[in-house]
């Protein structure tokens, strides 16, 4: 029987937090400014 054990040996999972945080960055703000560019046009659609 194995252990599971999903750390990798070489102790790089401090190089793999800034990875998924840069990663979420890169999709985070262009949503966000999606969402900001959606809801001005939307207020301009319904308020004239």
């Amino acid at each position: 029987m194995s252990t599971s054990d999903s750390s990798p040996p070489d102790g790089s999972t401090s190089d793999r937090r800034g990875l998924i945080a840069f990663a979420w960055l890169w999709v985070g703000a262009p949503l966000v400014y999606g969402l900001y560019e959606l809801v001005q046009k939307a207020t301009q659609l319904f308020t004239g």
